[in-house]
């Protein structure tokens, strides 16, 4: 059994849900697990704000809940924080008003005001206060796009300095479509060299062909430098799960993303981690094929060519997650789970790093 905590319940504390985790580890070791705090309902729009719970000792316990961001009675979120260099917490995340549904934003029938924006805050005393909200939208979005989001989970700085955010959208579509057909899918990520000063869009994939559309992307800087992108699709392509490389720091792909087979399971957000001695490239997600159930994690010696599990841990409903480096010996895994859904509570899960790097005995 692994060691496991709850910082977010549903029904507790003025949110009727918690969704969307997403979670850091502060130059200081402080863990900040960040999620959606939805007021009135699961649904994923109307009243919401980013919330945030601390751990100063590895997750074992937790302060009290915070708001770090907040849109008065509308919607703030999609959390994606970033630990810089310089200590400085970036989080990165999208606002948008209300009523703004998705289902009404790809149908292109909500006004750009009201719609999917950009918006950048950060903190310099490990996650205490928030200050210094600035828009992005005009830097990072693409006029004609219509639904906007960030990652879910954390973003990454390279060793270059240079911080990197995924980030998905749709496209207007074409012919007799409406805009909810997920060929109209497409990603991108989001690029600052200057600290989160200022920002500009890297790659676009955008290939409206119904074989693979991205969608929910995460990242990982792999040991040579090159760029992992994972990304959920929701296309005919085989299994749900697409993959690219990038040799630019994100600014241009390789190639295209292309299928990932080797990670089956229903059609929803993963998260990426690239352990360091050994090195170690590591995926959570839930591993039941037809069902968000079964979060599993699990590994790659190559790059993401390969993957095996090495750690499920356990049985029931689960769905969005995100991967922390704990410590020297310890994995963080922050992930949706609950008894008779997958919506029912946040759990943080201590992984043994051992767990996770073990050699496959007789090629299993």
């Amino acid at each position: 059994m692994t060691e496991a905590t709850v910082p977010f319940r549903a029904g507790r504390e003025g949110y009727a849900s918690y969704r969307i985790p997403a979670v850091v580890s502060t130059a200081n070791g402080t863990l900040l697990a960040f999620c959606e705090g939805r007021v009135t309902s699961a649904s994923d729009h109307g009243h919401i704000d980013i919330v945030l719970r601390r751990s100063t000792d590895g997750g074992r316990t937790w302060g009290p809940l915070q708001v770090a961001a907040s849109n008065g009675t509308d919607l703030a979120g999609n959390p994606a924080p970033v630990v810089l260099d310089t200590g400085r917490i970036l989080l990165v995340h999208v606002r948008s008003a209300a009523t703004a549904s998705e289902d009404l934003i790809v149908r292109g029938k909500v006004k750009d005001a009201d719609g999917r924006r950009v918006w950048v805050q950060h903190s310099d005393d490990d996650g205490l206060t928030w200050t210094g909200l600035t828009e992005i939208t005009p830097q990072v979005k693409k006029a004609g796009w219509r639904w906007y989001a960030t990652t879910p989970g954390h973003g990454i700085q390279l060793g270059t300095g240079r911080v990197v955010v995924p980030g998905n959208h749709t496209l207007p579509p074409a012919g007799t479509d409406v805009g909810d057909e997920g060929r109209y899918n497409g990603g991108h990520c989001l690029l600052s060299d200057d600290r989160g000063a200022t920002w500009s869009l890297g790659y676009v994939d955008d290939t409206p062909d119904g074989y693979i559309n991205a969608n929910e992307t995460t990242a990982a800087e792999l040991p040579d430098g090159r760029v992992y992108f994972n990304t959920r699709t929701d296309s005919a392509s085989p299994g749900n799960r697409a993959d690219a490389r990038s040799g630019d720091g994100g600014l241009t792909l390789r190639t295209g993303f292309r299928p990932q087979a080797g990670l089956d399971g229903p059609v929803c957000q993963g998260s990426l981690l690239q352990l360091r001695d050994p090195d170690v490239l590591l995926f959570s997600g839930p591993a039941c094929p037809s069902a968000r159930a079964l979060m599993t994690v699990r590994a790659s010696t190559d790059g993401g060519i390969t993957w095996r599990p090495v750690c499920t841990v356990d049985g029931l409903p689960a769905a969005y997650s995100d991967l922390v480096r704990i410590d020297a010996s310890t994995v963080g895994l922050l992930h949706e789970t609950g008894d008779f859904g997958a919506y029912e509570r946040i759990v943080l899960r201590r992984l043994p790093v051992t767990r996770l790097t073990r050699e496959p005995v007789n090629g299993l």
